[in-house]
């Protein structure tokens, strides 16, 4: 990761954090390579990350804290099994029959996916090799009663493919940068105000940008444990979004601080019997 000297310690840390949760370990020597920064760096950032309690310091490395959860300033509890469904819930009836729809990597963008298998007439563009797969296999009513699968029409933009099977790279910028849809459902691995919507995975964060500059309206769709987190990558600020939805375990103190930046901000909340809106949600090009 050459040209990395200046990134912010932050970013430098999630990453870091990020390694240690995916690979199960790191070692100092293989982060001052791939990081392009000295020794001493690297175990400052390991020292920071040990006094949070996200991480173990070991001889050589570091490794995960199994009661570790994330790192930085959002809520430190999981969500509950029903708030992916919450917000795929609230976040699919923004589509109508018919739209040009994308989608990116993520469990959430899949929840709100899997909601859409049914609705008639749409156009699918993803880099999800999953949500791909769950359109492709998905019956669709015909008009004689039968039914036959691939209700929608599919573009997967191909790419490498990423650990969470999202397709990211060249290939997959240079497909969606040809396109155009109507609405955007993305995921995020971490929401701030400082530093936007972020990603571990320069690449993804990469293939973001370019599925953002094709919608006409961006949705992002993210559970309270992604407020506070920052990314290697930033790949857009806050403004950018039109809409972003949530659940109801992000504090109310924060909801009002995010909507400062959001045109639109949406907490959905089936126990308080309706969707709580901040903001106008109006599109970034005056769609709706």
């Amino acid at each position: 990761m050459n040209g990395n000297q200046n990134l912010l310690a932050e970013q430098r840390r999630a990453f870091i954090l990020d390694e240690v949760r995916r690979r199960g370990g790191v070692r100092v020597n293989e982060l001052t390579r791939r990081l392009n920064v000295s020794d001493m760096t690297v175990r400052r950032d390991l020292d920071a990350l040990a006094r949070r309690g996200v991480v173990e310091k070991v001889h050589g490395g570091a490794v995960p804290v199994a009661e570790a959860r994330t790192h930085g300033p959002g809520p430190g509890r999981e969500p509950g099994p029903d708030a992916k469904e919450e917000i795929a819930r609230v976040a699919s009836a923004m589509v109508a029959p018919g739209s040009a729809v994308a989608f990116s990597g993520g469990t959430t963008a899949y929840a709100v996916a899997r909601r859409l298998l049914g609705l008639a007439g749409l156009t699918v563009v993803t880099n999800s090799v999953r949500i791909a797969d769950a359109f492709h296999s998905a019956p669709a009513p015909e008009p004689g009663g039968g039914a036959r699968p691939g209700a929608a029409t599919v573009v997967l933009t191909g790419g490498v493919r990423t650990p969470s099977d999202a397709l990211v790279g060249p290939v997959a910028d240079r497909a969606i940068g040809a396109l155009r849809f109507d609405v955007l459902f993305l995921g995020v691995h971490g929401v701030s105000a400082e530093a936007g919507l972020s990603t571990p995975n320069l690449a993804e964060a990469e293939t973001n940008r370019r599925l953002i500059r094709s919608a006409r309206r961006v949705v992002v769709v993210a559970d309270h444990t992604k407020w506070g987190r920052v990314g290697l990558g930033s790949f857009a600020r806050l403004e950018e979004v039109d809409t972003l939805v949530t659940d109801a375990g992000v504090p109310k103190e924060v909801r009002a601080a995010m909507a400062e930046h959001l045109p639109g901000l949406v907490v959905a909340d089936r126990e308080a019997g309706a969707r709580e809106a901040v903001g106008a949600g109006r599109g970034r090009r005056g769609g709706a």
